[in-house]
C-alpha cells in the first residue's frame, strides 16, 4: 500500500519506519526543511533505540522517503496518516489541535480520489468527526472516510511496540475503512495481534483512558512507597506482591519521582479537561496530576533532607536527566522541577546523561556540565540517581566512594540495593523501602 505520514516527530517517524518495514511504500512528510535535509542524509533527528538503522535499510530498499510536498505526497496515496503534534495548548489544558487540523485542510485540498486519512496524533474525543467535517467543508466533493490509530509507543521501545503491539485500536466509520485498515497491519495477523474495532469517539478515548490508567498506577505505588518509608515497609515487595494479582499486573508499579514524558502529562491533563466540558468530571484523574506535580517537589525535598536538611553551598553531582532511560526526550522530565529546586536552595549541580544533554541545555541553566558519571562526582557532597539508564546500574562503587567528599547518594529510581550500598560504606536513600539495618536483621522482604 501506498502510505503519506504527515509529521517526522517521534510518532511519524517510527510509525512510517515500521510501515515501510512492512512492506509498504511510504513517504514522511513535514514542513521543517532542517529535519528534512537531516533525514535524507540519514541524521534521524530522536533518539530510540533502532530506528537509525530501520530507516536506513528502509530507505535503501526504496520503500521509505522524505518530501516537505505534502501537495505532492498526497495524490497516490491509499492512506494519509495525520502524526503531528497535539501539545498541551498555554491557558486551559486542552490539547492544541492547530496543527491537526491545518493538516486535514492540506489534505483535503491535495486528495485525489478514495482516500482514507486516519489520526496517529493522540487527540480528545471528537476530533476525528472534527476532521471530516473539515474536509467536506473544504472539499464537498471528495471521496474519503476518517479513521482514528492510536499509538501505543514506549519511548526506548517504539519499534517492538509497534512491531509486537499488545493490540492495534482502530476507529472507523463504515467497512471500507476497516478492509484498508486490516491490509495494512496484515504482518500482525501471523502473530495474532488482537484488533480492537470501534467507532471514532471510542478509539480516540481509549488512548487517553489507557494513558491516565497507567499513570494512575504510577500515582498510587508512589503514595504507597510514602507510606513504606513511615512504617518500615518494602515498597518493592508490595509492589511484586499486588502485581502477581492478574487483575492487577506489575506493570507501571515502580516507586520513584513521579512520571514525565509526551504523553502521561498532556493526556491526562486533557482527559480531565475534555471530562469537565461534557459534564463528567474525572475526579481520580485530577487527584492524579495534582500528586504527580507535588511529587516532583517532594523528591527534591527529600533530596535536601538527606544532605541534612540544606544543600546551600553544597555540590551534587545528578546522573540521569531524561524523564526515563533509552530517549533523549526532556518533556515534563522530573529533572525540569527537582534540579532547578535543588538551585533555588543553594546548590552547586553537576550533571550527567547518555542521551539528553542537548535536549536539556535547552531547558536547563547555570549547571555544570560532565562528559562521564564519574565526572559529575569528583568533589561532590551527594550523588543523586534520576534516570535509570543501564549505564548507572553497575557503577564502581569504590571509585565513587573515593571521588565523593561524603559517601552520601540519593537513588530515587531504587537501581541499588540498600544492603550493598550499607555494605560498601554509603548513606543510602532511596524510595519506599527500609533501611540497610532492616533488611540485614532478617526483613523476610530482601528474600523475595
Amino acid at each position: 500500500m501506498r502510505v503519506t505520514m504527515i509529521g517526522t516527530g517521534y510518532v511519524g517517524l517510527v510509525s512510517g519506519a515500521c510501515f515501510s518495514d512492512f512492506g509498504h511504500d511510504v513517504v514522511c512528510v513535514d514542513k521543517d526543511q532542517t529535519k528534512i535535509d537531516a533525514l535524507l542524509a540519514g541524521e534521524i533527528p530522536i533518539f530510540e533505540p533502532g530506528l537509525d538503522q530501520l530507516v536506513a535499510e528502509n530507505v535503501a530498499a526504496g520503500r521509505l522517503s522524505f518530501s516537505t510536498d505534502l501537495a505532492q505526497s498526497v495524490p497516490d496515496a491509499d492512506v494519509v496518516f495525520i502524526a503531528v503534534g497535539t501539545p498541551t495548548r498555554r491557558g486551559d489544558g486542552h490539547a492544541d489541535l492547530s496543527y491537526v487540523y491545518a493538516a486535514a485542510r492540506e489534505v483535503a485540498e491535495a486528495m485525489t480520489g478514495f482516500t482514507l486519512i486516519v489520526t496517529k496524533s493522540t487527540v480528545p474525543v471528537g476530533t476525528g468527526s472534527e476532521i471530516e467535517r473539515i474536509i467536506r467543508e473544504t472539499r464537498p466533493d471528495a471521496d474519503f472516510e476518517v479513521a482514528s490509530n492510536p499509538e501505543f509507543l514506549r519511548e526506548g521501545s517504539a519499534i517492538e511496540d509497534f512491531k509486537r503491539p499488545d493490540r492495534v485500536v482502530v476507529g472507523i466509520k463504515g467497512p471500507r475503512a476497516r478492509d484498508i485498515m486490516r491490509q495494512l497491519y496484515r504482518p500482525l495477523y501471523l502473530l495474532e495481534t488482537p484488533m480492537v474495532f470501534a467507532g471514532l469517539e471510542t478509539a480516540e478515548l481509549i488512548k487517553y483512558a489507557a494513558n491516565a490508567f497507567l499513570a494512575t498506577k504510577i500515582g498510587f505505588i508512589n503514595e504507597i512507597a510514602d507510606i513504606c518509608e513511615k512504617v518500615g515497609a518494602d515498597v518493592g515487595t508490595v509492589a511484586r506482591g499486588i502485581g502477581l494479582d492478574g487483575r492487577i499486573g506489575g506493570k507501571f508499579l515502580h516507586a520513584g519521582p513521579g512520571y514525565g514524558g509526551s504523553c502521561f502529562p498532556k493526556d491526562t491533563l486533557a482527559l480531565t479537561r475534555t471530562a469537565a466540558e461534557v459534564g463528567a468530571p474525572a475526579t481520580i484523574v485530577e487527584a492524579v496530576v495534582r500528586a504527580n506535580d507535588q511529587r516532583k517537589q517532594a523528591m527534591a525535598d527529600k533530596i535536601i533532607a538527606a544532605c541534612g536538611g540544606s544543600v546551600a553551598g553544597k555540590t551534587l553531582a545528578v546522573l540521569g536527566l531524561t524523564f526515563k532511560p533509552n530517549t533523549d526526550d526532556m518533556r515534563e522530565a522530573p529533572s525540569l522541577v527537582i534540579v532547578p529546586a535543588l538551585q533555588a536552595a543553594g546548590a552547586s549541580v553537576r550533571v550527567f546523561d547518555p542521551e539528553g544533554m542537548d535536549e536539556a541545555r535547552k531547558q536547563l541553566e547555570n549547571l555544570i556540565w560532565c562528559d562521564s558519571a564519574y565526572e559529575t562526582m569528583g568533589g561532590a557532597d551527594a550523588l543523586v540517581i534520576l534516570t535509570e539508564w543501564n549505564a548507572f546500574r553497575a557503577l564502581d562503587l569504590a571509585r565513587c566512594r573515593q571521588l565523593l567528599s561524603q559517601p552520601l547518594i540519593v537513588d530515587l529510581r531504587n537501581i541499588y540495593e540498600p544492603g550493598e550500598m550499607a555494605r560498601a560504606g554509603f548513606d543510602y536513600h532511596s524510595v519506599g523501602r527500609p533501611n540497610a539495618a532492616i533488611r540485614d536483621a532478617g526483613d523476610p522482604a530482601s528474600e523475595v
